[in-house]
């Protein structure tokens, strides 16, 4: 593990793995450092893949008031750290993030996000006050609640499959990370997709979704590629909001380096 400093001074810890140019992957909600360890491996003897803390996260720092735009420091910080430009990937609110930074002229080579969780039609609801209500629920110390509550109306988890993960060995690394929601919910904002932001990023983006992922998220990735110039969607048969990795690996090495 390394650390570098963001603009405000707080330390942003990451990890590199394998050799080539520099690939850097943002995380999204309840995702740390070590959450695409084996997608990194797999990638790691075409580039140096880059996985980091976001603010908040394991070994990273945070200096309170939060602000979207310490962020996207934290990831300027990252990609200086790695020799930059450097290829970025983001995932679901990281490729919000992504997206964000690839606005603000980032020192990207090329960029993939993979389901930006913006809404564009009403093929689903649209959550009402969702970043309030879990900022009150983790305020209040009530994690769990806020993670049924953020995972029932964000990403639209089912109820049995909430419950089944409540259950799980993995709901308490999940829980040891929630605190960060409130993070991500205003990095989505009120889940509007910024078109007139997104047509100003200047370098080549594919935007990725999966075939089996719901009717709203295709959709947004549709939208995402149509409003970025030049940008393009590539859709991963039988895939959803979490894609395998031999499938996503070789679609990643064809962008980056074709």
């Amino acid at each position: 593990m390394d650390t570098v400093k963001s603009a405000d001074g707080t330390d942003i810890a990451f990890d590199r793995v394998g050799s080539g140019p520099p690939l850097v992957f943002v995380v999204g909600a309840f995702c740390d450092r070590a959450t695409p360890k084996s997608i990194a491996e797999l990638l790691g003897s075409q580039f140096t893949v880059f996985t980091y803390d976001r603010r908040g996260r394991g070994a990273s720092g945070d200096s309170p008031p939060y602000a979207v735009a310490h962020e996207i420091e934290d990831l300027a910080a990252v990609i200086d750290a790695t020799g930059g430009p450097a290829f970025v990937f983001g995932h679901s609110s990281g490729a919000i993030l992504a997206l964000e930074a690839a606005a603000e002229g980032l020192r990207m080579r090329k960029l993939a996000a993979y389901e930006p969780p913006f809404i564009v039609d009403d093929t689903r609801s649209r959550p009402d006050r969702l970043e309030a209500r879990v900022t009150a629920l983790v305020a209040a110390g009530r994690t769990s609640d806020a993670m049924k509550l953020f995972l029932a109306e964000g990403p639209q988890v089912p109820d049995a499959v909430v419950a089944a993960m409540e259950t799980s060995p993995g709901w308490a690394p999940m829980e040891a990370l929630a605190h960060t929601l409130p993070y991500d919910l205003a990095i989505c904002g009120d889940m509007s997709m910024p078109a007139d932001r997104l047509a100003t990023i200047a370098i080549p983006t594919l935007a990725i979704s999966g075939g089996a992922s719901p009717d709203w998220a295709r959709n947004t990735v549709d939208a995402v590629a149509a409003a970025i110039p030049g940008a393009r969607h590539t859709s991963l048969p039988g895939q959803t909001h979490g894609a395998a990795d031999d499938v996503l690996a070789p679609v990643l090495v064809e962008f980056f380096l074709g």
